[in-house]
């Protein structure tokens, strides 16, 4: 009873404070599409967990918004640490978001970014959601307690997003937790509408989750390499190329030995080039053991070098044990020159021992002092196809006959979730953006095709975030001329591209 008097205190207040915006229905099989952020003030514990802000649900919805995602840490809504016992006051946030959304037409999704037994941040959670039957019992536990809160509030202004990017579960693992939560909800609540983010960090659909009739939610960070570049708790990121967009799509940067025969295919470079030159190549991480070979032409091999990673000092810069794989995968970040007297059709790179390397960075220095260099992001299962060489190319002296674009985009990122719409499960994009060290014109551009996409497939969105290096607003970018409004740094040209779509 106490819990009904909670979600009806909730409506009351959203209705005297101003009449409510109308909001789409919405259910487990067709989610309208929404549009909207994520809303960060629980998102982590510590100095900037607190209430969520009145102002931000205006301006969502003055700007024609009408989505947040409220991604949140269970750690925030416990007292002393103890997962079995409740924050009053740090529910009463959440009351008041709902309470927010109502007032201005925003439809408020409720999810464990951090759930008692799993994460995707640091640190780590001390036990497996997956695997502990007690962990399990815990988190079914308190989404319980959300149900009854809220028992009743139609899902036109509330729904409940289960885990944040599950990782690393075998999908009938995740399934049995995931029907394990459902059916603690729906004892409570049983038309709450329930959103399940896809599999490996929400990207691939989650076909075992079908017979729960739940929605389902997808992330828009694709390629990572543009949208995290320089990330500061993306390990490497500062070390990555300059993203561009689109970009094209030669060399993929893995070559894979042996040990991975089914995903092996060479980097091609063809040129035609009769005088001397310098070939160089920059070689990133090394697992296990690798050899680099180098072909020109029809002549076989001209240059090898072995790579065996291992504890302790050597050429490379820096020892990775992997001990789930028992195994060393060392950064390297070594570059090798090779001095070739004439090209006339092609240069080829293989791993011909062992199990993977990296490939970072290709380039010429010509007969004549020019320097042309390509840097690479390698993109883990990605066959590397022929680059052409051409120097006097307008959009740059390495291309493809194919890019990484917005088709690229459509194919390997929206068309299984569309196969998912299509079999009568709701989906959209709970996350997406792209952080602040990446230039605003690539993002930009970047941003328009993913939006264009998610368009014609009729999938809503939820960028982040609102307020911070994804955002439009205060997003600390050094290449945006901002505007100030209302005491923020607005990025314009970013909210009229997200309001066009």
């Amino acid at each position: 009873m106490r819990m009904r008097r909670t979600w009806i205190a909730v409506l009351v207040w959203g209705m005297v404070q101003g009449v409510a915006l109308a909001q789409p229905e919405a259910t487990a099989q067709a989610l309208p599409r929404w549009r909207g952020f994520n809303l960060l003030e629980m998102f982590y514990k510590g100095s900037n967990t607190g209430p969520f802000k009145e102002e931000d649900f205006r301006l969502i919805s003055e700007w024609g918004f009408n989505f947040v995602r409220l991604p949140m840490d269970y750690r925030i809504w416990i007292r002393d640490g103890d997962w079995g016992k409740f924050n009053e006051t740090a529910l009463q946030w959440v009351d008041g978001a709902i309470a927010y959304g109502r007032r201005y037409g925003v439809h408020v999704c409720l999810n464990f970014h951090r759930a008692p037994g799993y994460t995707v941040a640091n640190p780590p959670e001390p036990t497996s959601l997956w695997t502990d039957p007690l962990t399990q019992k815990v988190c079914a536990l308190h989404w319980t307690h959300f149900a009854k809160r809220y028992k009743g509030i139609p899902n036109r202004h509330l729904s409940f997003n289960l885990l944040n990017e599950p990782a690393g579960v075998a999908p009938d693992v995740h399934a049995h937790v995931v029907s394990l939560l459902v059916k603690a909800i729906r004892a409570e609540d049983p038309e709450r509408l329930i959103i399940a983010d896809g599999l490996d960090y929400g990207v691939k659909p989650s076909w075992e989750l079908v017979p729960l009739a739940i929605a389902q939610a997808t992330r828009g960070y694709q390629p990572f390499a543009l949208t995290h570049y320089k990330a500061s708790w993306v390990s490497g990121s500062d070390q990555w190329a300059v993203p561009v967009w689109p970009e094209p799509l030669g060399c993929a940067g893995y070559l894979y030995g042996p040990v991975k025969k089914d995903m092996q295919s060479p980097v091609i470079l063809q040129a035609d080039l009769p005088e001397p030159f310098t070939f160089r190549v920059r070689v990133g991480t090394v697992s296990s053991a690798s050899r680099l070979e180098i072909s020109r032409d029809r002549e076989g091999v001209i240059w090898s070098q072995d790579f065996k990673p291992g504890p302790g000092d050597g050429p490379w810069k820096q020892v990775v044990y992997r001990p789930e794989w028992n195994t060393y995968q060392n950064i390297y970040d070594q570059e090798f020159a090779i001095p070739i007297p004439l090209c006339r059709r092609q240069i080829r790179l293989d791993n011909t021992a062992g199990d993977w390397l990296t490939i970072t960075e290709i380039g010429l220095q010509l007969a004549d002092g020019r320097v042309f260099s390509l840097r690479v992001n390698p993109r883990w299962g990605e066959p590397n196809r022929t680059l052409f060489f051409d120097p006097s190319h307008p959009a740059g002296a390495f291309q493809s006959d194919t890019a990484i674009d917005r088709q690229w985009l459509w194919d390997k990122y929206v068309v299984p979730w569309v196969q998912l719409k299509e079999a009568g499960v709701g989906t959209m994009v709970g996350e997406w953006g792209s952080h602040n060290r990446t230039p605003h014109d690539v993002t930009l551009r970047w941003m328009e095709d993913c939006l264009k996409n998610w368009q014609r497939a009729g999938l809503g969105w939820a960028l982040w975030n609102f307020r911070g290096s994804f955002g439009v607003l205060n997003s600390g970018r050094t290449d945006v001329p901002y505007e100030d409004f209302r005491g923020h740094k607005l990025d314009r040209r970013m909210l009229d591209l997200l309001q066009r779509y």
